[in-house]
Protein backbone atom coordinates (compact mmCIF):
# COMPACT_ATOMS: atom_id res chain seq x y z
CA UNK A 1 0.00 0.00 0.00
CA UNK A 2 1.21 3.42 -1.01
CA UNK A 3 0.05 6.59 0.71
CA UNK A 4 0.31 10.26 -0.36
CA UNK A 5 0.01 13.58 1.44
CA UNK A 6 -0.36 16.84 0.21
CA UNK A 7 -1.39 20.77 1.43
CA UNK A 8 -5.26 21.16 2.18
CA UNK A 9 -4.69 23.97 -0.23
CA UNK A 10 -2.41 25.97 -2.13
CA UNK A 11 -1.81 29.05 -4.05
CA UNK A 12 0.31 29.09 -7.03
CA UNK A 13 1.53 32.18 -9.96
CA UNK A 14 2.16 35.56 -9.09
CA UNK A 15 0.30 37.87 -6.26
CA UNK A 16 -0.67 34.78 -4.69
CA UNK A 17 0.34 36.08 -1.27
CA UNK A 18 -3.33 38.45 -1.63
CA UNK A 19 -4.87 34.92 -0.85
CA UNK A 20 -3.37 34.97 3.11
CA UNK A 21 -5.88 37.24 4.57
CA UNK A 22 -8.95 35.55 3.57
CA UNK A 23 -7.42 31.50 4.36
CA UNK A 24 -6.32 33.31 8.07
CA UNK A 25 -10.11 34.98 8.77
CA UNK A 26 -11.67 31.67 6.77
CA UNK A 27 -10.09 29.51 9.45
CA UNK A 28 -10.77 31.59 12.40
CA UNK A 29 -7.65 32.64 13.23
CA UNK A 30 -6.95 35.54 15.47
CA UNK A 31 -3.68 36.37 15.72
CA UNK A 32 -0.28 35.15 13.53
CA UNK A 33 3.27 34.21 14.48
CA UNK A 34 5.37 35.03 11.64
CA UNK A 35 8.48 33.38 11.20
CA UNK A 36 10.73 34.57 9.14
CA UNK A 37 14.61 35.37 8.55
CA UNK A 38 16.44 38.45 9.20
CA UNK A 39 17.43 38.89 5.39
CA UNK A 40 14.05 39.01 4.40
CA UNK A 41 12.85 41.41 7.01
CA UNK A 42 16.26 43.27 5.78
CA UNK A 43 15.73 43.28 1.93
CA UNK A 44 11.52 43.65 2.63
CA UNK A 45 10.32 40.63 1.62
CA UNK A 46 8.52 39.39 4.62
CA UNK A 47 7.04 42.98 4.35
CA UNK A 48 4.82 42.09 1.38
CA UNK A 49 2.89 39.55 3.18
CA UNK A 50 2.76 41.74 7.04
CA UNK A 51 1.28 44.57 4.72
CA UNK A 52 -1.41 42.55 3.70
CA UNK A 53 -2.42 41.21 7.23
CA UNK A 54 -1.82 44.83 8.61
CA UNK A 55 -4.23 46.01 5.93
CA UNK A 56 -7.02 43.18 6.82
CA UNK A 57 -5.79 44.13 10.42
CA UNK A 58 -5.07 41.06 11.20
CA UNK A 59 -2.49 40.91 14.72
CA UNK A 60 0.79 39.12 14.51
CA UNK A 61 4.13 38.81 15.65
CA UNK A 62 7.40 38.84 14.14
CA UNK A 63 9.76 35.59 15.10
CA UNK A 64 13.46 35.91 13.30
CA UNK A 65 15.53 34.05 15.23
CA UNK A 66 16.22 32.07 12.19
CA UNK A 67 19.90 31.02 11.26
CA UNK A 68 20.50 29.32 7.24
CA UNK A 69 20.85 25.55 8.94
CA UNK A 70 18.81 26.79 11.88
CA UNK A 71 19.47 24.88 15.11
CA UNK A 72 18.02 23.40 17.97
CA UNK A 73 18.52 26.44 19.73
CA UNK A 74 16.50 28.73 16.88
CA UNK A 75 13.59 26.25 17.72
CA UNK A 76 13.35 26.49 21.14
CA UNK A 77 13.94 30.01 21.06
CA UNK A 78 11.07 30.07 18.88
CA UNK A 79 8.79 27.92 20.86
CA UNK A 80 8.95 30.13 23.86
CA UNK A 81 8.41 33.30 21.83
CA UNK A 82 5.14 31.55 20.41
CA UNK A 83 4.19 31.35 24.04
CA UNK A 84 4.51 34.79 24.51
CA UNK A 85 2.79 35.70 21.40
CA UNK A 86 -0.72 34.52 22.42
CA UNK A 87 -1.13 33.33 18.84
CA UNK A 88 -3.02 30.19 16.99
CA UNK A 89 -1.45 29.73 13.69
CA UNK A 90 1.97 29.97 12.04
CA UNK A 91 2.88 31.94 8.65
CA UNK A 92 5.93 31.28 7.60
CA UNK A 93 7.98 32.77 5.37
CA UNK A 94 11.39 32.37 3.24
CA UNK A 95 13.04 29.36 2.29
CA UNK A 96 13.65 25.82 4.01
CA UNK A 97 15.42 27.14 6.79
CA UNK A 98 12.31 29.61 7.82
CA UNK A 99 10.19 26.52 7.32
CA UNK A 100 11.70 24.08 8.94
CA UNK A 101 12.29 26.05 11.78
CA UNK A 102 8.47 26.51 11.87
CA UNK A 103 7.43 22.95 11.55
CA UNK A 104 9.43 21.89 14.54
CA UNK A 105 8.04 24.98 16.48
CA UNK A 106 4.55 24.14 15.77
CA UNK A 107 5.21 20.36 16.25
CA UNK A 108 6.86 20.88 19.42
CA UNK A 109 4.15 23.59 20.92
CA UNK A 110 1.41 20.72 20.34
CA UNK A 111 3.12 18.24 21.16
CA UNK A 112 5.18 19.24 24.36
CA UNK A 113 7.14 15.84 25.04
CA UNK A 114 9.54 16.90 22.27
CA UNK A 115 10.64 20.12 23.67
CA UNK A 116 14.26 18.42 23.76
CA UNK A 117 14.10 19.24 19.92
CA UNK A 118 16.82 15.77 19.32
CA UNK A 119 13.45 13.57 20.14
CA UNK A 120 12.15 14.78 16.73
CA UNK A 121 14.55 12.59 14.76
CA UNK A 122 13.47 10.65 12.20
CA UNK A 123 9.98 9.16 12.67
CA UNK A 124 8.73 10.45 15.45
CA UNK A 125 5.47 9.00 17.15
CA UNK A 126 4.15 12.36 17.40
CA UNK A 127 0.09 12.16 18.54
CA UNK A 128 -0.91 15.98 17.39
CA UNK A 129 -0.63 18.07 14.25
CA UNK A 130 1.22 21.17 14.68
CA UNK A 131 0.12 24.53 14.58
CA UNK A 132 -1.57 25.09 11.69
CA UNK A 133 0.66 26.53 9.32
CA UNK A 134 0.30 28.91 5.98
CA UNK A 135 3.48 28.31 4.69
CA UNK A 136 5.24 31.00 1.89
CA UNK A 137 7.94 30.51 -0.18
CA UNK A 138 10.66 32.92 -1.31
CA UNK A 139 13.11 30.34 -2.80
CA UNK A 140 12.30 27.76 -5.24
CA UNK A 141 14.71 24.85 -3.97
CA UNK A 142 13.50 23.03 -0.95
CA UNK A 143 9.52 22.83 -1.52
CA UNK A 144 9.39 22.39 2.08
CA UNK A 145 5.77 24.15 1.84
CA UNK A 146 4.33 20.70 0.74
CA UNK A 147 6.52 18.57 2.45
CA UNK A 148 6.53 15.81 5.71
CA UNK A 149 10.32 16.42 6.18
CA UNK A 150 12.55 19.34 8.04
CA UNK A 151 16.11 19.24 9.24
CA UNK A 152 17.79 20.89 12.14
CA UNK A 153 21.42 20.94 12.93
CA UNK A 154 22.81 19.91 16.23
CA UNK A 155 25.64 22.46 16.77
CA UNK A 156 27.08 20.59 20.24
CA UNK A 157 27.40 17.28 17.75
CA UNK A 158 28.30 19.01 14.70
CA UNK A 159 25.19 17.14 12.62
CA UNK A 160 22.45 17.92 10.67
CA UNK A 161 19.30 15.08 12.32
CA UNK A 162 16.28 14.52 9.88
CA UNK A 163 12.77 14.72 10.72
CA UNK A 164 9.68 13.17 8.75
CA UNK A 165 6.47 13.99 10.40
CA UNK A 166 3.16 13.59 8.97
CA UNK A 167 1.84 15.97 11.51
CA UNK A 168 3.92 19.10 10.25
CA UNK A 169 2.80 19.71 6.52
CA UNK A 170 1.50 23.11 6.40
CA UNK A 171 -2.55 23.53 5.79
CA UNK A 172 -1.75 25.96 2.98
CA UNK A 173 1.42 27.03 0.89
CA UNK A 174 1.37 30.01 -1.25
CA UNK A 175 3.93 29.96 -4.12
CA UNK A 176 4.20 32.42 -5.64
CA UNK A 177 7.17 33.91 -7.94
CA UNK A 178 7.04 37.55 -7.06
CA UNK A 179 8.37 37.00 -3.99
CA UNK A 180 11.24 34.91 -5.23
CA UNK A 181 12.31 37.88 -7.65
CA UNK A 182 14.97 39.14 -5.17
CA UNK A 183 16.93 36.29 -4.69
CA UNK A 184 20.55 36.70 -5.90
CA UNK A 185 21.44 33.99 -8.93
CA UNK A 186 24.16 32.38 -6.88
CA UNK A 187 21.13 31.65 -4.59
CA UNK A 188 18.52 30.25 -6.92
CA UNK A 189 20.87 28.66 -8.88
CA UNK A 190 22.02 26.49 -5.73
CA UNK A 191 17.87 26.59 -4.61
CA UNK A 192 17.04 25.64 -8.35
CA UNK A 193 19.71 22.42 -8.41
CA UNK A 194 18.60 21.44 -5.17
CA UNK A 195 14.79 21.09 -6.47
CA UNK A 196 16.43 18.97 -9.52
CA UNK A 197 18.26 16.63 -7.06
CA UNK A 198 14.91 16.10 -5.08
CA UNK A 199 13.58 15.65 -8.66
CA UNK A 200 15.94 12.95 -9.74
CA UNK A 201 16.57 11.38 -6.24
CA UNK A 202 12.79 11.17 -5.86
CA UNK A 203 12.12 9.23 -9.34
CA UNK A 204 15.18 6.61 -8.82
CA UNK A 205 14.70 5.90 -4.57
CA UNK A 206 13.44 2.69 -3.09
CA UNK A 207 9.99 4.14 -2.96
CA UNK A 208 8.96 5.96 -6.28
CA UNK A 209 6.34 4.41 -8.37
CA UNK A 210 4.06 5.31 -10.77
CA UNK A 211 2.75 8.51 -8.98
CA UNK A 212 5.45 9.97 -7.38
CA UNK A 213 7.24 9.28 -11.35
CA UNK A 214 4.85 11.57 -12.77
CA UNK A 215 5.36 14.16 -10.33
CA UNK A 216 9.24 13.77 -10.64
CA UNK A 217 9.49 13.39 -14.45
CA UNK A 218 7.57 16.80 -15.13
CA UNK A 219 9.78 18.23 -12.16
CA UNK A 220 12.93 17.45 -13.76
CA UNK A 221 11.20 18.78 -17.25
CA UNK A 222 9.92 22.32 -15.99
CA UNK A 223 13.46 22.47 -13.57
CA UNK A 224 15.50 22.05 -17.26
CA UNK A 225 13.55 24.97 -18.95
CA UNK A 226 13.79 27.05 -16.59
CA UNK A 227 16.80 26.74 -14.42
CA UNK A 228 18.44 29.21 -16.35
CA UNK A 229 16.23 31.47 -16.97
CA UNK A 230 15.35 31.82 -12.87
CA UNK A 231 19.28 32.59 -12.70
CA UNK A 232 18.81 35.49 -15.08
CA UNK A 233 15.62 36.71 -13.66
CA UNK A 234 13.72 36.20 -16.18
CA UNK A 235 9.67 36.20 -15.18
CA UNK A 236 9.09 32.69 -17.34
CA UNK A 237 11.66 31.80 -15.27
CA UNK A 238 11.02 32.67 -11.97
CA UNK A 239 7.31 31.02 -12.64
CA UNK A 240 8.61 28.11 -13.99
CA UNK A 241 11.17 27.29 -10.93
CA UNK A 242 8.25 28.41 -8.79
CA UNK A 243 6.09 25.52 -9.90
CA UNK A 244 8.91 22.95 -10.64
CA UNK A 245 10.19 23.13 -7.03
CA UNK A 246 7.06 22.75 -5.58
CA UNK A 247 6.09 19.53 -8.19
CA UNK A 248 9.20 17.88 -7.11
CA UNK A 249 8.33 18.39 -3.45
CA UNK A 250 4.62 16.80 -4.28
CA UNK A 251 6.89 13.70 -5.24
CA UNK A 252 9.83 12.91 -2.79
CA UNK A 253 7.85 14.13 0.43
CA UNK A 254 5.93 10.62 0.08
CA UNK A 255 8.79 8.78 -0.67
CA UNK A 256 11.71 9.64 0.11
CA UNK A 257 15.31 10.60 -1.08
CA UNK A 258 18.95 9.11 -1.37
CA UNK A 259 22.31 9.24 -0.76
CA UNK A 260 23.00 12.69 -2.02
CA UNK A 261 20.90 14.31 0.74
CA UNK A 262 22.66 12.14 3.46
CA UNK A 263 25.54 13.69 2.18
CA UNK A 264 24.96 17.30 1.55
CA UNK A 265 23.47 17.26 5.40
CA UNK A 266 26.48 16.67 6.08
CA UNK A 267 28.82 18.60 4.48
CA UNK A 268 26.03 21.16 5.65
CA UNK A 269 26.53 20.91 9.44
CA UNK A 270 30.56 20.22 9.30
CA UNK A 271 31.09 23.31 6.69
CA UNK A 272 28.09 25.13 7.19
CA UNK A 273 27.42 24.80 2.89
CA UNK A 274 24.28 26.41 1.93
CA UNK A 275 22.58 23.51 1.41
CA UNK A 276 21.53 23.14 -2.15
CA UNK A 277 24.48 24.35 -2.92
CA UNK A 278 26.01 20.42 -1.12
CA UNK A 279 23.42 18.89 -3.06
CA UNK A 280 24.44 20.28 -6.45
CA UNK A 281 28.19 19.65 -5.55
CA UNK A 282 27.48 16.22 -5.22
CA UNK A 283 24.45 15.58 -7.92
CA UNK A 284 26.67 14.64 -10.86
CA UNK A 285 28.68 11.93 -8.94
CA UNK A 286 25.92 10.60 -7.17
CA UNK A 287 24.31 10.08 -10.33
CA UNK A 288 26.65 8.12 -11.83
CA UNK A 289 27.24 6.17 -8.81
CA UNK A 290 24.00 5.20 -8.92
CA UNK A 291 23.48 4.62 -12.41
CA UNK A 292 23.67 1.22 -12.38
CA UNK A 293 20.50 0.42 -9.75
CA UNK A 294 18.34 2.86 -12.04
CA UNK A 295 17.07 -0.11 -14.25
CA UNK A 296 15.94 2.03 -17.27
CA UNK A 297 14.91 5.59 -15.82
CA UNK A 298 18.52 7.66 -16.60
CA UNK A 299 17.36 7.39 -19.90
CA UNK A 300 13.85 8.92 -19.20
CA UNK A 301 15.52 11.46 -17.01
CA UNK A 302 17.80 12.50 -19.86
CA UNK A 303 14.70 12.86 -22.04
CA UNK A 304 12.85 15.80 -19.04
CA UNK A 305 16.27 17.28 -19.59
CA UNK A 306 16.30 18.06 -22.89
CA UNK A 307 18.33 15.21 -24.12
CA UNK A 308 17.67 13.96 -28.06
CA UNK A 309 17.64 10.96 -29.51
CA UNK A 310 17.90 8.98 -26.37
CA UNK A 311 15.50 5.77 -27.87
CA UNK A 312 18.58 5.36 -30.29
CA UNK A 313 21.22 5.40 -27.12
CA UNK A 314 22.01 2.17 -25.28
CA UNK A 315 21.72 2.01 -21.81
CA UNK A 316 25.37 3.25 -21.21
CA UNK A 317 25.06 6.09 -23.21
CA UNK A 318 22.08 7.34 -21.99
CA UNK A 319 22.98 6.51 -18.36
CA UNK A 320 26.11 9.00 -19.40
CA UNK A 321 24.16 11.33 -21.32
CA UNK A 322 21.69 12.47 -18.38
CA UNK A 323 24.42 12.81 -16.11
CA UNK A 324 26.07 14.85 -18.64
CA UNK A 325 23.01 16.98 -18.57
CA UNK A 326 22.92 17.90 -15.27
CA UNK A 327 26.35 18.43 -14.97
CA UNK A 328 26.19 21.00 -17.70
CA UNK A 329 22.89 22.60 -15.75
CA UNK A 330 24.93 23.14 -13.03
CA UNK A 331 28.03 24.60 -15.06
CA UNK A 332 25.33 26.75 -17.09
CA UNK A 333 24.13 28.41 -13.54
CA UNK A 334 27.72 29.12 -11.89
CA UNK A 335 27.23 25.77 -9.53
CA UNK A 336 31.20 24.45 -9.00
CA UNK A 337 30.60 20.36 -8.79
CA UNK A 338 34.11 20.09 -6.39
CA UNK A 339 34.93 20.32 -2.70
CA UNK A 340 38.73 21.31 -3.26
CA UNK A 341 39.33 23.71 -0.27
CA UNK A 342 36.19 22.83 1.39
CA UNK A 343 36.51 19.41 2.82
CA UNK A 344 39.34 18.37 5.02
CA UNK A 345 40.60 14.95 4.66
CA UNK A 346 41.11 14.20 8.58
CA UNK A 347 37.02 14.71 8.41
CA UNK A 348 35.96 12.61 5.96
CA UNK A 349 35.85 9.21 7.67
CA UNK A 350 33.56 10.78 10.17
CA UNK A 351 31.74 12.65 7.79
CA UNK A 352 31.21 9.79 5.93
CA UNK A 353 29.68 8.02 8.88
CA UNK A 354 27.52 10.23 9.71
CA UNK A 355 26.31 10.63 6.45
CA UNK A 356 25.80 6.76 6.23
CA UNK A 357 23.34 7.33 9.66
CA UNK A 358 21.21 9.52 7.78
CA UNK A 359 17.51 9.21 7.81
CA UNK A 360 17.64 9.69 3.41
CA UNK A 361 20.33 7.26 2.61
CA UNK A 362 18.18 3.93 3.26
CA UNK A 363 16.19 5.36 0.07
CA UNK A 364 19.49 5.11 -2.09
CA UNK A 365 18.55 2.57 -5.04
CA UNK A 366 21.97 1.26 -4.56
CA UNK A 367 23.19 -0.55 -1.20
CA UNK A 368 26.11 1.97 -0.18
CA UNK A 369 28.58 1.57 2.27
CA UNK A 370 30.56 3.98 4.36
CA UNK A 371 33.27 3.18 2.35
CA UNK A 372 31.17 4.04 -0.46
CA UNK A 373 30.44 7.37 0.57
CA UNK A 374 33.99 8.21 1.41
CA UNK A 375 35.13 7.71 -2.06
CA UNK A 376 32.61 9.84 -3.04
CA UNK A 377 33.75 12.42 -1.16
CA UNK A 378 37.49 12.03 -2.66
CA UNK A 379 36.48 11.54 -5.72
CA UNK A 380 35.34 15.60 -5.50
CA UNK A 381 38.57 16.58 -3.33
Amino acid sequence: MNKFMLNETSYHGAGAISAIPAEIKARGFKKAFVATDPDLIKFGISKKVTDLLDAEGIAYSVFSDIKPNPTIENVQNGVEAFKAAGADCIVAIGGGSSMDTAKAIGIIITNPEYADVRSLEGVAPTKNPCVPTIAVATTAGTAAEVTINYVITDVEKKRKFVCVDPHDIPVVAVVDPEMMASMPASLTAATGMDALTHAIEGYITRGAWELSDMFHLKAIEIIARSLRGAVANTADGREGMALGQYVAGMGFSNVGLGVDHSMAHTLSAYYDMPHGKACATLLPAVMAYNAEATGEKYREIARAMGVKGVDEMTQEEYRAAAVEAVRQLAEDVGIVTSLKGVAKEEDIHQMSVDAYNDACRPGNPKDTSVEDIEALYRSLM
